[in-house]
């Protein structure tokens, strides 16, 4: 099959959009870190106030629940950015393991604003942060460097509720979500919690997964994969004509019985999406993609920003 690349003309401008689609965990007390240590994907006992960390929080099997951003607001709370649907849900079944350790989970959304930032260095100027997953302060608001997209920087601007937005020029949210797409890192939604392993969305390719961490929910099936051969399946980026939505099933032309993948994201600019789907590794050697079954749209592949082994 094909792989496309992007055309790298882009209609994306600079500036800021509110993410209000977003939510915020705070977990708050000297056991925050080490708690959320055993929880995730990630290492948050190293976490350093220069940093962020994308993790995964996942069922015993493996699956995930969420994914998110996570960050110290100072050495005894920890934020958790992710998407605002699934926060309630996240929020309850983190709270049901906190047990006695001395860390408080509260849903602080409320008292914050998120923005995403396009192409805004010379405005972050110094506190910029030049690295994926970054943070630096600017005054009172963390700054945190999202994958770069389309040939765009990206940051997540975290700002105290009352403070005066950001003084750069409107983004659109079409062209957010299409940078998003571009980046190659899928949300977890509601239509899609529990689906994938970490690895199906390249999870561990955009340092979400930390193989040598202690022990957390589903660690030992991730293991499994990364180490025994077990990865089938991988998260890639297509384009197609019209709409798609997320948790959609995708159909191969070979194999028009079942399903070969699932739409994990979608962006729709100017009739035309762009998707991040989950799908058979094996079915991106031959034959074609389809959305909804095999008479569906044609998913015509696009090159994504990193790399991996293609190999089954």
């Amino acid at each position: 099959m094909i792989i496309a690349t992007m055309n790298k003309t882009s209609t994306t401008s600079s500036g800021a959009l509110r993410l209000t689609q977003w939510g915020l965990i705070l977990a708050k007390g000297e056991d925050a870190a080490k708690f959320l240590h055993g929880q995730l994907t990630q290492d948050f006992v190293q976490l350093g106030l220069g940093e962020a960390r994308l993790a995964g929080f996942c069922s015993a099997k493996g699956r995930l629940l969420a994914n998110l951003i996570g960050w110290k607001n100072n050495e005894q709370e920890i934020l958790l950015a992710l998407p605002a649907e699934l926060l309630p849900a996240i929020l309850k079944r983190l709270s049901m393991f906190v047990m006695r350790a001395k860390c408080k989970l509260s849903d602080a959304s409320n008292e914050f604003n998120l923005w995403g930032l396009v192409d805004a260095a010379d405005w972050l100027g110094a506190q910029a942060p030049a690295q994926r997953w970054g943070r630096s302060q600017l005054g009172a608001d963390s700054v945190i460097r999202l994958p770069d997209a389309g040939g765009h920087s990206r940051w997540m601007l975290v700002q105290d509720a009352l403070a005066p937005s950001p003084a750069l020029p409107p983004l659109a949210q079409a062209d957010w979500d299409w940078l998003e797409a571009q980046s190659g890192l899928a949300w977890v939604l509601n239509a899609t919690s529990e689906q994938f392993v970490p690895q199906m969305l390249n999870l561990e390719l955009l340092d979400g997964v930390n193989f040598q961490k202690g022990c957390y929910p589903g660690q030992e099936v991730v293991a499994r994969s990364q180490y025994r051969g077990g990865i089938k399946r991988r998260t890639y980026l297509f384009e197609l004509d019209g709409a798609a939505s997320p948790g959609q099933e995708i159909f191969h032309s070979e194999d028009p019985g079942q399903p070969a993948g699932m739409v994990a994201s979608a962006a729709l600019r100017d009739e035309r999406s762009l998707v991040l789907a989950e799908a058979k590794i094996a079915a991106l050697t031959s034959g074609s993609l389809h959305l909804g079954s095999v008479d569906g749209p044609l998913l015509r592949p696009q090159a994504m920003p990193y790399a991996f082994s293609t190999e089954v």
